[in-house]
């Protein structure tokens, strides 16, 4: 059920598209977007050589074709880190002319004035994507939209019909909310002796947001996840971390690490993507032939979306070759061919509405597809913009306070609150 960024970042390959800029540093350029489109930028991805090289190196030639005097030079970095390396970049001067960011790494550059506002500068280009996805890289407090929208993504939930069946579970009536969910894990726990875990993973910030509960005031100044509802959700979890319906290693788990236990049949239930259905059959065929798919748990009516986006340095010497070059990236044609790689959504309008999205051939991976461009249509980000790394790490450091017992759900989140609130302080 908790699903992380990260995950889609695993399972979806969150590519991060920063585009280290020739010319991007501290004595700035110009935010004119409409002059002349030509010059050096470079373009850096976050982990995607190995599975996409042609794909980046023939959107680039394609570019550098359709804008002749432009030259893009692709660098690839790894994964780990890369919030970092863009906060490194930030302070040394040297951030990238076009960075891949999702609506969290932006605010922060937003606020430092590292962040072009696309409204101002680019505004022509918005009826071109999805209203929602628009508005996803605006920061409270803040006018103006920093990045263009370019993936998102979301997913079902999985779940294994063998260990369903073995716990005296209906493999064909999976659990539809949360209630039912915690259920079929504590009676999961009881029929194997605490060896299987339904649940591989802490809850997360999306997860509070799912539940139903408000995790900021409107002005967007304070975080309030320590309301009743959130209290709630945290005892339940720390109910199932005493039966071992929640796996004993989820304080430490990764989406790679929750993924390999599913794999193994040591979790009964994780959430996915349409890509982990390839990875299923050739990984665990058995898996794979007892697979249940099934909706993602909400209790809001909305399910939860990761959004990724393209942002320009307002310090590049080239801003016309900059934000032409990122509206590229993220336009109709090149959203839908890089769609049709690797699982992911476009953001642009009416894409979801290609046949690509919405017609059923029998297979397991189109279901998955279709389901979840369905979903996508009003779908929600739950990760509040301002909710940061350290923020992050904060509320999982609490979680796991109260999953052990050495703190109420109620103290562990008002701790969480209270170091969320002077982070956010800190943010300006």
């Amino acid at each position: 059920m908790p699903v992380s960024r990260r995950t889609f970042a695993a399972a979806a390959v969150c590519v991060v598209l920063p585009l280290s800029g020739c010319g991007s540093g501290s004595e700035g350029g110009s935010s004119d977007a409409s002059g002349r489109i030509e010059g050096d930028i470079t373009f850096q991805t976050w982990n995607l050589r190995a599975n996409f090289k042609d794909y980046f190196e023939g959107l680039n030639a394609d570019f550098e074709k359709k804008y002749p005097g432009t030259n893009v030079k692709w660098i690839d970095q790894p994964a780990e880190g890369y919030a970092d390396k863009i906060s490194a970049d930030a302070a040394g001067g040297t951030l990238p002319d076009v960075v891949n960011v999702s609506p969290d790494l932006v605010a922060p550059l937003a606020k430092a004035g590292l962040a072009l506002d696309l409204d101002k500068a680019a505004g022509k280009y918005k009826k071109e994507y999805l209203q929602g996805a628009w508005a996803s890289h605006q920061i409270p407090g803040m006018t103006g939209t920093y990045a263009f929208p370019w993936y998102l993504n979301t997913g079902p939930l999985f779940y294994n019909k063998t260990l369903f069946k073995e716990a005296g579970l209906d493999p064909e009536q999976p659990p539809k909310t949360y209630d039912e969910v915690f259920d079929a894990a504590l009676k999961m726990a009881k029929e194997t002796d605490g060896k299987v875990a339904t649940l591989a993973n802490v809850p997360t910030i999306e997860d509070f947001g799912r539940y139903g509960v408000e995790l900021m005031n409107k002005e967007g100044t304070a975080f309030t996840f320590n309301d009743t509802k959130g209290v709630e959700l945290l005892t339940k979890y720390k109910e199932l971390y005493d039966a071992k319906a929640l796996d004993p290693q989820a304080l430490t788990a990764t989406p790679e690490s929750s993924g390999k236990k599913f794999l193994t049949g040591a979790v009964a239930m994780n959430p996915g993507s349409a890509l982990d259905l390839g990875n299923f059959k050739k990984q665990a065929p058995n898996l794979y032939k007892n697979i249940g798919i099934t909706d993602q748990i909400t209790s809001t009516g909305h399910v939860n979306m990761y959004v990724m986006g393209v942002m320009v340095n307002p310090q590049t010497k080239h801003t016309p070759a900059a934000v032409a070059f990122a509206h590229y990236v993220t336009d109709a044609e090149h959203q839908m061919s890089f769609a049709k790689q690797v699982a992911i959504f476009p953001s642009t309008a009416g894409s979801l509405d290609d046949p690509y999205f919405t017609k059923e051939d029998g297979t397991d991976e189109t279901r998955v597809r279709v389901a979840a461009a369905k979903s996508l249509k009003n779908a929600v980000n739950y990760t509040p913009v301002l909710f940061s790394e350290q923020m992050k790490t904060e509320l999982r450091n609490e979680v796991a306070k109260a999953l052990q017992g050495k703190e109420s759900p109620k103290q562990a989140l008002d701790n969480a609150v209270e170091a969320c609130n002077r982070l956010l302080q800190q943010q300006g």
